[in-house]
């Protein structure tokens, strides 16, 4: 494993990143020519204060426009989703940061809540929970094992290697389940999703903030992150620098399987059960979270604090979309338009960018 030489005349520009604030890396000699540190830090403010101020007008709008809207319940409900949905796109940023996609994160979390059900599903293994969690935190780290192989060491352009692996996710989802519900009656696991170590917040929310948290954390001040960082700015000249960029896409690929398998997991224990033809369709949402939150699908530019609001965004608009009556098939034209609007806000914010 390589690490970044001293003295050497290519050096990847670390910029100081605050937790939750927007992540960029670029290499030296750019650096003068992009705008000042105050300059970014504003413009990072008034892009989180911007998806902010979306979330709080689709949710005022819903509140006149559906019935029952700002009900406990709904709001309850918005907020177990959103940890399913944020989670994943947590692990995403991460990939999206080295200017890659992972198109398998639905289906994948799929198979790992197929597997979490084999493993503490009382008509199959019915393991310890500690240990089938592990288990399933493992078959998460497989997945994205496979796809960092695939893209890094193999060479196949993430957007294939991912298609094939959501396919293939699927497919396995079905076969082992045997295309028939799974049910974990285990208490304690569903506890994961339902139960309230603080009143008036599940802990399925309370796990989505503290991996908030832990994500934010290894993206500003671990080498995983800003190495991520370094890979979707400027591929080559981080090569250049000595770090070893195989290896770390590798990584970075196994993080966002670990973060897809946790997903899994509060996503079938907020039901106690497993659908296996579940998640299709939502790699959609979470790159959408992803990118409303302020990460650039080029790379080198990440938001952790704006992944979670992009997901609560998004959450709230399928909520408000299905309480109004709009059918499935409008509101996937709704989610479809809003990913294009989060792109086309990304390519004018690059421009602009570059332009200063």
């Amino acid at each position: 494993m390589s690490t970044l030489k001293s003295g050497h005349d290519v050096d990847v520009v670390q910029n100081d990143i605050e937790m939750g604030s927007e992540a960029q890396e670029g290499v030296a000699g750019s650096a003068h020519s992009s705008p000042p540190a105050a300059l970014r830090l504003l413009k990072s403010s008034l892009q989180q204060v911007f998806v902010f101020a979306a979330l709080i007008a689709v949710y005022v709008f819903f509140l006149f426009m559906a019935d029952n809207f700002g009900t406990t319940n709904v709001l309850t409900g918005i907020l177990m989703q959103s940890a399913t949905i944020g989670v994943l796109a947590l692990g995403a940023t991460f990939v999206i940061a080295t200017s890659g996609i992972d198109l398998s994160v639905g289906t994948g979390m799929t198979l790992c809540a197929v597997m979490a059900g084999i493993f503490m599903g009382g008509d199959y293994l019915n393991l310890p929970m500690g240990i089938g969690l592990i288990l399933t935190l493992l078959v998460g780290a497989a997945i994205g094992l496979v796809n960092g192989v695939n893209i890094s060491l193999l060479g196949i352009p993430p957007f294939i290697a991912t298609l094939a692996m959501m396919m293939v996710a699927r497919g396995l989802a079905l076969v082992i389940s045997k295309a028939q519900t799974i049910t974990i009656q285990n208490p304690d696991y569903v506890a994961l999703s339902n139960g309230n170590i603080i009143p008036g917040l599940s802990n399925a929310a309370l796990i989505f903030v503290v991996l908030t948290i832990v994500a934010a954390v290894m993206l500003s001040k671990t080498l995983l992150g800003r190495y991520a960082l370094a890979i979707g700015s400027n591929e080559e000249a981080t090569r250049l620098s000595g770090i070893n960029v195989k290896f770390w896409k590798i990584m970075v690929y196994i993080t966002a399987g670990v973060f897809m398998a946790m997903g899994a997991i509060l996503y079938s224990a907020r039901f106690g059960f497993v659908q296996p033809s579940e998640g299709v369709g939502f790699e959609l949402q979470v790159i959408a979270a992803v990118v409303i939150g302020g990460t650039s699908l080029a790379g080198g530019r990440a938001n952790i604090i704006g992944t979670l609001v992009g997901a609560l965004l998004m959450n709230t608009l399928t909520t408000g979309l299905q309480m109004m009556g709009v059918v499935q098939q409008w509101q996937l034209v709704v989610v479809g338009v809003v990913v294009l609007i989060a792109v086309f806000a990304d390519n004018v914010r690059r421009s602009r960018a570059t332009a200063v």
